[in-house]
């Protein structure tokens, strides 16, 4: 099972191991992790799960959907690196993701 670590505006780390499929905004919900919501449930509607990717990480995920791009134009504090959790799959490959939530979101 892969490992995903969150880290928060404050660089407080949070480790959570989830199952392949499983995608980046379920697996912080179904862990209690603070600072993703997920309010619309993972059909881009809300943007409450915008999170920041590390570079080192951006070639191993699927690039943004022209639907996430838009979405992600209407978060605060957007950056080159955001993204919406709810489109990133977990995968096997993506063992020790380290996803960072925005300060706006705590």
């Amino acid at each position: 099972m892969p490992t995903v670590y969150f880290v928060d505006a404050d660089g407080n780390q949070f480790e959570a191991t989830v199952d392949a499929g499983t995608n980046v905004m379920e697996a912080a919900v179904e862990n209690f992790i603070d600072g993703i919501i997920g309010e619309c449930g993972g059909v881009m509607s809300c943007a409450t799960c915008h999170c920041y990717i590390p570079p080192e990480w951006q070639s191993k995920i699927p690039a943004p959907s022209e639907q996430e791009e838009d979405m992600i134009d209407m978060v605060l504090e957007p950056q080159d690196n955001s993204r919406l959790s709810c489109q990133i799959e977990v995968t096997d490959e993506l063992d020790g993701l380290v996803v960072h939530m925005p300060k706006t979101q705590f």
